[in-house]
């Protein structure tokens, strides 16, 4: 992760980058855009949603805070999962400030010791913030007693607990967070809320949206490219920009394309349905979205076909 220059300098402004961490499916990409207050990360019940290093930038008078999503750390069990494993530990000794995510609705477990025992051999110089996510779905009696679990898991500077869909102490977070964070100025322009580019963010709003109600295995199995990205020469008809948008979705078996496709192609026009409307306000234009499902067989333990999939 190569962080962009500082743009202006502040005596009393605070600013740096702060990975959000923790196993799959613990919160941290609700977090990230709760905290950010747009969406800049996808999200979804599945676990290992997130397959890269996201950004989004919070802006405040006092300080910017650059909050960086990562994959859930696993035990892999593929050359994507180690990939994304590296991801992780690539990005944790470049940042200023560690947040350990956990969920407020299930007990610590070996994954959560495991990732404890990597933050408590970086805390001599990078703080760790523990924080309790999904506060919302527990009550006070189990919420003191994962709090006391969670404290005792490692040397955290602070330990917050937060929903980031009530919204239950997600500024408080932020305070937190600025709190341990250097004296610097901004890193992005103000206004910037990612650095993602188009063709990213395009293609994972696909993926979301391919993502909704499909089968445990299916997930693992399904990456999206966004093959080309062509503005029109004539503006739609109400006068945005039309752009043309041609989107491939691999998965590694011809029964997974099937589920992705549906019947009669039900499914796949569901998923464009569901992503066009995100994508057009994204791109601030009028989308048509060309979607495309093929089969990479065992992609995901491929060198080969990984890195033409960009991992």
């Amino acid at each position: 992760m190569s962080a962009p220059e500082r743009t202006e300098s502040a005596e009393e402004h605070r600013s740096g980058f702060v990975c959000l961490v923790g196993r799959p499916n613990s919160g941290k990409s609700t977090l990230t855009n709760a905290m950010v207050g747009q969406k800049v990360a996808i999200t979804s019940s599945r676990p290992q949603t997130t397959r890269h290093v996201v950004r989004g930038v919070v802006h405040r008078s006092d300080a910017q805070l650059v909050l960086v999503d990562t994959p859930g750390l696993h035990r892999p069990r593929t050359l994507l999962g180690e990939r994304l494993n590296d991801q992780v530990a690539g990005t944790l000794a470049e940042v200023d400030l560690v947040c350990f995510c956990l969920p407020a609705d299930q007990r610590v477990g070996p994954g959560d010791r495991f990732i404890a025992q990597q933050l408590a051999d970086l805390a001599d110089r990078t703080p760790v913030v523990a924080v309790v996510t999904k506060a919302d779905l527990v009550g006070r009696s189990q919420m003191t007693e994962h709090l006391l679990a969670v404290a005792d898991l490692g040397p955290w500077v602070d330990v917050v607990p937060v929903s980031a869909v009530s919204g239950y102490q997600v500024r408080l977070l932020v305070d937190v967070l600025v709190g341990h964070l250097p004296p610097g100025p901004a890193f992005y322009p103000d206004g910037e809320l990612t650095d993602e580019p188009d063709q990213v963010m395009v293609a994972e709003l696909v993926r979301e949206a391919a993502l909704e109600g499909v089968r445990d295995e299916l997930p693992h199995s399904l990456a999206v490219v966004v093959e080309e990205m062509v503005e029109r020469d004539q503006p739609a008809a109400d006068g945005r920009p039309l752009i043309d948008v041609r989107v491939e979705l691999y998965v590694e078996r011809d029964s997974q394309k099937a589920i992705i496709i549906g019947r009669g192609g039900s499914r796949l026009r569901d998923i464009g349905t569901r992503a066009r409307t995100q994508i057009e306000a994204l791109l601030g234009a009028k989308v048509f979205l060309d979607l495309h499902v093929r089969v990479a067989k065992d992609w995901q333990r491929d060198p080969r076909q990984l890195g033409r999939l960009g991992f």
